[in-house]
């Protein structure tokens, strides 16, 4: 008998063992299961630029208005390859405030004009990208009649990981957004309706002390209303890329979103700087923006220094790159339905690169 109560036992054990064996491996499977199905809504749209991969040159003429970006190298437009080129609308050329603004209330706009006359000659167009930030904190876009007490010193620095990367106009001071009203007033009078369009530069600022979020939001909708005050027939955009203070879509509090939104209500475009298709950082804002929102606005994408070889803010030349011209192209009309594109010119990109895929158009 004790020997059938041994083995009942030795069993029962065994039973408990098999059950609890089989729970593990059912949690397992279950656990497994529930993550492959799992999508990291950070690489929502890390694969969705292979939809365009295929692209060939020459690109296709799908509407999008092409322009060429100089930067601050307004020189180069002379005689450049882009003006025998009917692909290409115009060029993008940024002007400084201070450059603009040289005194309190006395502009400038004799470059502007000679660029906008220049152009009109070959039959191109000019939009204006408007300079208050720099990426350089040993340069200040700032008019220097601003950097006063009476302005709170007029400009700011800006920090990346604790160390000073550039300079920005006090955005959000009352007094500093009433002379930029003034300075686009002025500048509107003289130029609306014939230059193409004007744009306000990035959102991205990195980390300005004792500013929060919510303040520099705002001020960014008030220097846009002033934009659109100033330029009601010419195509007015902000470019928006980044707000300090959210990471989307993890930390999504709604400041780019209120942006884009803002701009859809006043009719002010929207874009940003940098094409970067494989980067999580770009397509988890402004691109992600573009392409889900719905806009009767007009949208624009910039492709800037490194963009040709998949990079941002990179000025070094690859001698042998893949030739992504037509990808970005397809990407920025299928994707997201922009109705400008700025190329930069950076050699050898673009003489390499942008200009056979442009050269004949089908």
């Amino acid at each position: 008998m004790k020997h059938y109560l041994l083995q009942f036992s030795r069993l029962k054990a065994l039973n408990k063992s098999l059950s609890m064996l089989y729970f593990i491996v059912i949690t397992i499977f279950s656990t497994s299961n529930l993550y492959s199905q799992y999508e990291n809504p950070a690489k929502k749209y890390a694969n969705a630029y292979k939809k365009y991969e295929n692209a060939t040159c020459p690109v296709k003429d799908n509407g999008i208005q092409n322009f060429v970006y100089f930067s601050r190298d307004r020189e180069l437009i002379k005689d450049h390859p882009f003006l025998k080129m009917p692909q290409f609308k115009g060029a993008q050329i940024m002007y400084s405030w201070r450059q603009l603004e040289p005194e309190k209330g006395k502009y400038d706009f004799s470059e502007v004009k000679e660029d906008y006359e220049y152009l009109r000659s070959k039959g191109k167009k000019l939009f204006i990208q408007l300079q208050d930030a720099t990426f350089d904190p040993n340069y200040n876009a700032t008019p220097k009649y601003l950097l006063t007490d009476e302005y709170d010193g007029g400009a700011a620095e800006f920090f990346e990981e604790g160390k000073a990367v550039g300079w920005v106009a006090k955005r959000w001071n009352p007094k500093v957004q009433e002379r930029y009203a003034a300075f686009l007033e002025a500048l509107g009078k003289e130029f609306d309706g014939k230059i193409e369009g004007i744009n306000l530069q990035e959102t991205a600022i990195g980390t300005v002390k004792n500013l929060t979020p919510e303040v520099y939001v705002k001020s960014i909708k008030a220097n846009m209303l002033s934009m659109k005050k100033a330029f009601p027939k010419s195509t007015t955009m902000q470019y928006a890329n980044f707000i300090s203070g959210e990471w989307l879509p993890w930390e999504d509090k709604g400041y780019l979103r209120s942006i884009y939104k803002y701009g859809q209500e006043i009719g002010v475009g929207l874009g940003g700087p940098d094409l970067m298709v494989q980067k999580k950082a770009q397509l988890n804002h402004a691109l992600k923006l573009m392409h889900e929102g719905k806009f009767t606005v007009p949208l624009g994408i910039a492709v800037q220094d490194g963009n040709y070889i998949g990079e941002t803010g990179n000025t070094k030349i690859v001698q042998k790159n893949k030739n992504i011209v037509p990808m970005l192209s397809a990407f920025a009309k299928d994707f997201l339905k922009v109705k400008y594109m700025f190329w930069v010119n950076q050699e050898p990109y673009f003489i390499r690169d942008v200009v056979p895929c442009f050269s004949s158009i089908k």
